[in-house]
């Protein structure tokens, strides 16, 4: 009997770019969690996904939230706001998805979303109701534990 576990069936093998991602889970003074919904004209429009973006080039994950909270959201967050939750790791067919996430309670200003996405808050037992992007799903189970 072996102990190594088996590749994950459908993962691509062989070398994949890496994306860096982070994205949070914002929490309201109600316990629900934030979701916004991808608009069209992107990939995976129509899909709700916690809020985020692309970690650029000598960045750390913590600032590219705080620029993209505040370019995609219109609100200030501060890294003191950001708590380090989980990661997710997830193969798509032409990249590697790498998205470390946090958790956020606390921001100033209102939310405003500046491109064209549906924003929802949503209580946590709901969460499953609403399709995601495959490296989002995991992260349900996590934030129901942890909540």
């Amino acid at each position: 009997m072996s102990n190594l576990c088996p590749d994950a069936p459908g993962r691509p093998q062989g070398p994949l770019k890496v994306i860096l991602v982070s994205a949070v889970i914002m929490v309201d003074i109600d316990g629900r969690i934030l979701l916004a919904e991808r608009p069209k004209g992107k990939s995976m429009a129509g899909l709700w996904e916690f809020p985020g973006g692309k970690v650029e080039e000598n960045e750390t994950p913590e600032r590219a939230l705080i620029r993209e909270l505040n370019e995609e959201l219109n609100i200030n967050v501060t890294e003191a706001c950001l708590a380090p939750f989980v990661f997710a790791s997830h193969s798509y067919d032409d990249f590697h998805l790498l998205m470390p996430t946090f958790l956020c309670r606390r921001w100033d200003g209102i939310l405003i979303p500046q491109e064209g996405q549906n924003l929802k808050w949503v209580k946590i037992q709901d969460l499953e109701h609403y399709p995601m992007p495959p490296a989002d799903i995991p992260l349900i189970a996590m934030i129901r534990d942890f909540l």
